[in-house]
């Protein structure tokens, strides 16, 4: 049961969609349901120790789980294939604005801030194909972003803000010091950013 849940994890994974208990218990536990806690105990340190991946749950009420890569990063490079790369690199150009901008965004601010980046929605983009459904369907299923709508608007408006994922695999830090590394100046610069980086 251990392996297989292993391999059910590993292939759930590869789209960053969270893994609710109920699917580990329906297409893998089954039977063995009273051995549950102990057998997904042991697919996460398998998977800890032969992948280098963390089991975390990032919601106990509704008990799904999120796999979280640790194994130490060389800076900015992240293990995944060319066009996650650059997917990759756009939610963390993404996370960091929202982040320097106080952890919440307009959507309106984030498609500005896009476009001078030559990005932009509703545009196929030659990398990232239809981005306005990469940012706001699937980042927002891999749970990097969360979106909440801002109450009387109208139209409606919303707010982005760091999703559970990248809460928990994204350290802020890290972004403040790229971003500090880009503009040339010292990461103090910034400083109720800074504190919470350090926190």
């Amino acid at each position: 049961q251990v392996s297989e849940l292993v391999q059910f994890l590993l292939v759930k994974d590869q789209k960053k969609i969270p893994i609710k208990r109920a699917d580990m218990l329906k297409n893998v536990i089954r039977e063995y349901r009273d051995a549950y806690s102990e057998i997904v105990n042991r697919a996460g340190k398998t998977l800890q120790e032969v992948f280098g991946l963390q089991l975390v749950e990032i919601d106990s009420k509704r008990h799904t789980y999120i796999l979280i890569n640790n194994l130490p990063r060389v800076e900015g490079k992240y293990l995944c294939r060319d066009e996650e790369k650059e997917k990759m690199g756009l939610l963390l150009i993404i996370l960091s604005f929202i982040f320097m901008k106080g952890n919440s965004v307009k959507d309106s601010a984030l498609w500005e801030f896009l476009h001078l980046l030559r990005v932009y929605p509703g545009k196929q983009h030659q990398v990232f194909g239809d981005v306005r459904k990469l940012v706001t369907e699937e980042f927002v299923r891999q749970k990097y972003l969360e979106i909440t709508p801002i109450p009387l608007t109208d139209p409606p408006e919303f707010k982005y803000h760091w999703g559970p994922r990248a809460e928990k695999e994204i350290s802020k830090r890290d972004v403040l010091n790229a971003v500090a590394k880009i503009q040339g100046k010292d990461p103090t610069f910034w400083a109720s950013q800074y504190s919470e980086a350090e926190a």
